[in-house]
């Protein structure tokens, strides 16, 4: 289906306290059904300034999945046929850098994916697609969101590197020195495969990154705790619902087709031929690819 011209749904993935945002309204639970299994929880639809915002928490209420457990072609697609146009992930990381201190927020444009657990795309034997991922993030749905924070007085970096590891343990101090030795700038466990499937889903995808700690590299700085990141995610959970209020009405007030070609990831990905495409695999993909696939 072709929706170049339909409505903006803003789409946001992150913590379980980001669903209770002020001003948002009409808000209830919404299952949704998926080909690839089980999204991981139900979706809380609603609207905030009068623009249409669907919420999915990461790990389901409670945080129930694990990072490596998450069934995130489930979430993607889910949140495709939603109608979802722009999606932001909210994430919680740790700093390889000096300067990013907890309590930091970074707008991520780069990611080096180091996950190896994951199913990685919606493609695969019988309907084969390469989309680009040399700009992984939508530069334009940054710069609304580096606006609203400026506009809030929150300290927000624009740019960065996520190195997206598989978990659920935390870094040994040597991976964390190799990570910082490739100029990463944050470290996660959540955003790989999820940018690279929402680049194949045609969403417009951006990070916004909250710092929860220093990754173990630093001398004098205790080893990551559990308890540790939970009193800075607490901390920042007001920042970040107060962020995603703030952006969301301005994210669905931008053109669309997106100027960066978010949208039309997949013009001209698909590479296997019509006549030797998997039939089941094509009506997998009506929602994720319908619009070039027919």
């Amino acid at each position: 289906m072709n929706t170049a011209g339909a409505e903006r749904v803003i789409g946001v993935i992150g913590g379980s306290g980001l669903y209770d945002i002020e001003g948002f309204t009409d808000a209830r639970w919404v299952a949704v059904d998926s080909p690839f299994g089980a999204p991981s929880d139900e979706f809380r639809v609603g609207a905030i300034g009068g623009q249409k915002v669907v919420f999915l928490p990461r790990h389901g209420r409670g945080h129930r999945l694990g990072p490596s457990d998450i069934n995130f072609r489930a979430n993607i697609d889910a949140m495709k046929r939603l109608g979802v146009t722009d999606l932001i992930s909210v994430s919680a990381v740790g700093s390889l850098k000096e300067e990013l201190a907890p309590g930091t927020f970074v707008l991520v444009d780069q990611f080096v994916d180091r996950t190896f657990a994951r199913a990685k795309s919606f493609f695969g034997t019988g309907l084969v697609a390469h989309v680009s991922m040399a700009e992984p993030v939508c530069d334009l749905m940054g710069a609304l969101i580096a606006q609203s924070a400026a506009r809030l007085g929150m300290a927000l970096r624009r740019g960065g590197g996520y190195l997206a590891m598989e978990g659920p343990q935390f870094s040994s101090r040597a991976e964390s020195m190799l990570y910082r030795s490739w100029s990463c700038d944050v470290i996660g466990m959540t955003n790989m495969p999820e940018a690279k499937l929402a680049r194949e889903a045609e969403i417009c995808y951006a990070t916004i990154a909250m710092v929860t700690d220093y990754d173990c590299w630093r001398e004098g700085h205790d080893a990551v705790t559990v308890d540790q990141v939970i009193k800075v995610l607490h901390a920042n959970a007001a920042k970040a619902r107060a962020l995603v209020q703030d952006v969301a009405p301005a994210l669905g007030a931008r053109a669309r087709p997106c100027a960066r070609g978010c949208d039309r990831a997949l013009e001209h990905a698909v590479i296997t031929a019509p006549e030797a495409r998997d039939a089941a695999m094509t009506a997998k993909l009506g929602a994720v690819a319908g619009r070039v696939l027919g």
